[in-house]
């Protein structure tokens, strides 16, 4: 029997967030027989064997491997070797909820040809910089679904069905990086005239420990990816997409206050200033090195 889902799992060095996220899908209160996990190892400097073998009597898990590549090429790894009618993507850094599955499956049942992304929640409750980079997400959700009906979901919560992914050619492999992969795959997504839905109860919660060089770094990644992002448009003939208006970034910054205690969301709206300046620096880093590609992505503008 053909299993409904194929869960894809993208994993690099961290075998113990892998084992909580494994405890967590063995929680999932979806038939057995009705999903597979895939996990694909990005060349880790130990393989993640030890940490998936507890989990094998109970789930069915495929283990594969790859050259280091990033984790859009471990994705579509996964999803080449996929059973599923469905994949649905998260990382090894994430716990889905128990009802996760059921909750796609209720959608799939009435739209079997949409993009699904859920709600990821951050885990790491106390530790400010995670929460940061989860509140920019939210903000961002909230604000394309009311402007345009939702512009992208992030690939930590995404389900597409199977086949449809891989007649786009799944995730594009120059993102080596994690930022922007998941952004373009719905660009792409939205730009084939297919549908895309949020589900906010098909919820993740995302245990990403960061400090703050790893958080400026993560944003610094996300502005590199975004000057990719613009850059692939632009080849493709798409309309450049507009600079954004200083209201959008006016509502960034106030956005925690309605979220936060005025102590916590203060510190919050200021994190919320940093992400913006590592993000603006990565993209200008990755166009003066790139500079063939500046003056096209210019030109499209």
């Amino acid at each position: 029997m053909q299993p409904t889902f194929s869960i894809i799992i993208p994993t690099f060095n961290r075998p113990q967030k892998l084992k909580s996220c494994l405890e967590s899908l063995a929680r999932l209160d979806y038939p057995r027989d009705r999903f597979e996990v895939a996990i694909v190892d990005d060349e880790s400097d130990a393989p993640p064997d030890a940490a998936v073998a507890p989990f094998r009597a109970e789930l069915d898990i495929l283990l594969l491997k790859q050259s280091h590549a990033g984790p859009a090429a471990a994705r579509n790894t996964g999803a080449a070797a996929a059973k599923g009618r469905y994949l649905a993507f998260t990382d090894d850094d994430c716990q889905p909820a128990p009802d996760w599955l059921t909750k796609l499956a209720a959608r799939y049942g009435s739209l079997p040809d949409c993009a699904i992304g859920g709600r990821t929640v951050n885990g790491l409750t106390h530790n400010p910089y995670a929460a940061c980079s989860q509140l920019l997400i939210d903000y961002l959700y909230s604000h394309y679904q009311a402007s345009s009906g939702g512009l992208f979901f992030t690939s930590n919560n995404l389900a597409l069905p199977a086949e449809m992914f891989r007649k786009m050619g799944g995730f594009d492999t120059t993102f080596t990086c994690a930022g922007g992969e998941d952004r373009e795959l719905c660009n792409r997504w939205l730009a084939q005239g297919y549908p895309m839905l949020y589900a906010a109860e098909a919820i993740v919660y995302h245990f990403h420990t960061l400090d703050l060089f790893t958080f400026w770094r993560q944003h610094f990644n996300y502005g590199r990816g975004a000057f990719r992002f613009h850059r692939l448009r632009a080849a493709s003939g798409q309309r450049s997409l507009r600079v954004e208006p200083l209201s959008f970034y006016f509502k960034l910054l106030r956005f925690p206050f309605a979220k936060a205690q005025n102590g916590e969301a203060l510190l919050q709206s200021a994190l919320l200033f940093v992400t913006q300046a590592a993000n603006a620096s990565g993209f200008f880093w990755e166009m003066a090195s790139r500079p063939n590609s500046r003056l096209s992505t210019i030109r499209k503008r």
